[in-house]
């Protein structure tokens, strides 16, 4: 069974969001579903600061030893800072998805996009926990 912190947003896609102290910044990871599905991850291609996506574009990539995945937007907005810890570690995401392992933060274009995310129990529900 993998965690589902409840103060996140997610989506069906596995990207979880973060609401920080500064209502239009997010912290986005993948979830601990995700991770575990995926197997060893080996590699994160995140973008620049100041690069820009609409929700549901492709921001990066992640490797594992099983796949290659496609990190979708969860909202709209510009990359205000990626997580640099993962060029040299990530294997992060595996052991710390909610934590150390968070990918972007993302300044949001239109905070209502968060509203229209899965809560915890719809996304247990998603995966079938």
């Amino acid at each position: 069974m993998s965690s589902i912190p409840k103060d996140l947003r997610y989506t069906k896609d596995h990207e979880w969001v973060r609401e920080s102290r500064d209502p239009q910044i997010v912290e986005v990871g993948i979830t601990d579903y995700a991770q575990g599905e995926l197997g060893d991850v080996v590699f994160v291609e995140l973008p620049k600061a100041s690069a820009a996506f609409k929700q549901r574009d492709v921001f990066g990539t992640i490797e594992a030893v099983k796949a290659v995945s496609e990190l979708y937007s969860p909202v709209a907005g510009a990359i205000v800072e990626a997580n640099k810890a993962l060029e040299q570690d990530p294997a992060l995401v595996n052991r710390d998805p909610y934590g150390k392992g968070w990918m972007v933060k993302v300044k949001l274009k239109d905070p209502k996009e968060l509203e229209g995310l899965l809560r915890a129990d719809a996304y247990a529900k998603h995966v079938g926990e």
